[in-house]
């Protein structure tokens, strides 16, 4: 082979070599863009059915997981990659990497177990994982929360499913437990009263259950009074802060003295 031939033929095999690169990115681009749209398009229809939005997240997570493999499947096969003997070998991967990663594949059973039993919804207010916070997303592996001081953090789905999990959204209302130290000479049977119509009139306490005011226990100070008002998850934030604003200014309008220790001073005659 003379080099004009050698050399029109390197020209070829790169020409060809170059229009399936490209063209394989613009498979991978349009593929992708493709993808996104059948995601969104299915989560849309899910929705309009109604369904969880824990469960529409979750499953079109796996929607587009499986796109996607598809897609890299198909790009391969344009090569002339055997597909069949790249999906074996990617079997036998997967084997090697979830012996590896046997964290991973706990986090995504115990994300389907969740999923179907079902501790929380998006939107709820939960502490799971040690975390407290707002539920943002279910993922595959793991769950977004928005936790109080606004930040997102995400907790792997073993440790939510192992551990104890508590959902503030799940009952019609949460009771607020605040306490009111009082000095050994206020009556207890005034300060209750007063109490109670002051937490009637915070804005979003509900009536039923009524608040409560109990004496929790008695110290050096005197008598503690446990101030319990019952809200909706959403108002919790306000209604605590009003409820100490409440015991404070009860306090102050009832002209109700500041808790000091009692001393008692015995004299022995020698």
């Amino acid at each position: 082979m003379d080099f004009t031939s050698l050399q029109a033929f390197v020209s070829a095999t790169l020409l060809t070599l170059a229009i399936k690169v490209l063209a394989a990115i613009a498979f991978w681009v349009v593929g992708r863009w493709i993808i996104r749209r059948v995601v969104a398009l299915t989560r849309a229809g899910m929705e309009r059915g109604k369904l969880d939005a824990t469960l529409v997240r979750y499953l079109g997570a796996i929607l587009g997981v499986l796109l996607n493999i598809a897609l890299v499947l198909g790009i391969l096969g344009y090569f002339g990659v055997q597909t069949t003997s790249f999906a074996a070998l990617l079997a036998g991967a997967g084997v090697a990497i979830g012996a590896a990663w046997s964290g991973l594949l706990g986090n995504f059973a115990a994300g389907a177990f969740m999923l179907v039993l079902r501790p929380f919804q998006v939107g709820d207010v939960v502490t799971a994982g040690g975390v407290t916070g707002t539920v943002h997303e279910l993922g595959l592996f793991g769950t977004t929360l928005i936790t109080l001081d606004n930040v997102m953090t995400i907790v792997g789905n073993g440790k939510i499913f192992g551990d104890t999990i508590q959902n503030y959204s799940a009952l019609p209302v949460r009771r607020v437990d605040r306490t009111a130290q009082l000095a050994g000479g206020v009556d207890i049977a005034e300060a209750s009263q007063r109490l109670r119509a002051a937490l009637a009139a915070i804005p979003n306490v509900v009536s039923s259950p009524a608040p409560e005011v109990a004496v929790l226990d008695m110290n050096g100070l005197g008598p503690v009074l446990a101030v319990r008002p019952y809200t909706a998850q959403q108002h919790y934030p306000q209604v605590w802060s009003d409820t100490n604003e409440a015991i404070l200014r009860v306090a102050r309008e009832a002209g109700w003295p500041a808790p000091t220790p009692t001393t008692i001073t015995r004299v022995v005659n020698g």
